[in-house]
């Protein structure tokens, strides 16, 4: 009956089915994963043992107060040898609808708006590099309500030293919209336009 029983089987196999042995093709290893958690579980812990933790911590830190207290310098700035002005329009075509807080409509879609009839510049913006001194020299004695922008230099340092506030062209995008290549600059409000000028300063002990 067992013999009957195998034969059913051997011949209910589809033909061409068999087994074969293939040999061993290398060092065989057991499989051994650790969990991804518990590595990196291990990972810190170690590294808080070590004191690396708080090294990192430190420096990042000391990397944080020091770009707070000296931010990048704007790229790609000179210093201005020739005066240059020109005007900069501020309108905007709006590219969505303007509503108010109750749903009405204020600015329609592709309306040109002009912020400047809304909001003035009432005080100039003066565009300098707080390391150069001359520069720094010509911007204290302007407008004394004028926003101090720094291209360059320490605006904290400068705050404490010269008791005015300072701000920083952060990633250089005020200078790149307004056209600004070279430094001394000043903006300011002439009417519905704004007035851009790049302003040469005379050399070190000449007469102004």
């Amino acid at each position: 009956m067992q013999i009957l029983l195998a034969a059913l089987l051997v011949t209910a196999m589809p033909t061409g089915v068999g087994a074969r042995d293939y040999g061993q093709r290398g060092a065989v290893f057991p499989l051994i994963e650790r969990d991804l958690l518990e590595q990196i579980h291990a990972r810190l812990k170690a590294m808080e043992a070590s004191g690396e933790t708080a090294r990192l911590n430190e420096e990042l830190k000391r990397r944080t107060i020091a770009r707070v207290n000296r931010p990048d310098p704007v790229a790609g700035l000179a210093h201005a040898s020739a005066h240059r002005r020109w005007t900069f329009d501020p309108t905007i075509t709006l590219a969505a609808d303007i509503r108010g807080a109750r749903g009405e409509l204020i600015h329609a879609a592709g309306t040109l708006v002009n912020p400047l009839d809304s909001v003035q510049l009432r005080s100039p913006l003066l565009f300098l590099d707080g390391d150069d001194p001359a520069q720094l020299a010509w911007a204290l004695s302007e407008d004394r309500n004028a926003k101090l922008i720094l291209v360059n230099g320490a605006p904290l340092e400068l705050m404490k030293a010269r008791q005015r506030r300072f701000y920083f062209d952060q990633g250089g995008k005020l200078t790149a919209k307004f056209g600004i290549r070279a430094v001394p600059a000043r903006v300011r409000q002439q009417g519905r336009l704004l007035e851009v000028s790049e302003i040469a300063l005379p050399p070190k002990g000449a007469r102004p």
